[in-house]
């Protein structure tokens, strides 16, 4: 986790898009995001979305209410024991429902014009400073430029 250098001192970034948990991209991130909210030390940029965009497609996928993950996330334990929580309580998918997810998750964005993701992400990387960045080409690729974890 790095620290935000354009956010307040005590705030620090989620852990990467890209970090897996059993197998299953982002769901480390949702949960860091939720720890992090909770000590104060998210940035304020990322609260309107907590719970939304990726966070409520993760959800969704694993049949289970955000405020239910954030208590249990809350309640402490590790984050494979979060997401066996999660399992046992509502969806276990199949190693290929995780892949397929995966696979939408880490290229959202990328030549999604029938949805209106490219021109959302077109939009962020224009507003962060990344326009002209031609490798940004999914929203997981502009978190890990945005936050630092990547040139």
């Amino acid at each position: 986790m790095n620290d935000s250098t354009d956010s307040p001192a005590h705030c620090r970034f989620p852990r990467s898009a890209y970090d897996r948990t059993s197998g299953l991209l982002y769901f480390a991130r949702m949960l860091d995001k939720i720890r992090l909210h909770h000590a104060g030390q998210l940035p304020e940029e990322y609260h309107p979305f907590l719970g939304q965009g990726f966070d409520g497609r993760m959800c969704r996928f694993l049949k289970v209410e955000y405020p239910a993950v954030r208590e249990r996330t809350l309640a402490g334990g590790e984050d494979a024991e979060v997401l066996e929580w999660c399992y046992e309580h509502r969806r276990n998918p199949s190693d290929e429902d995780v892949e397929i997810f995966n696979k939408y998750q880490s290229k959202f964005g990328w030549r999604d014009e029938d949805n209106g993701a490219t021109g959302r992400l077109e939009t962020h990387k224009a507003a962060g400073g990344f326009a002209d960045r031609t490798d940004i080409l999914t929203f997981f690729d502009f978190y890990e430029a945005d936050e630092k974890r990547r040139p």
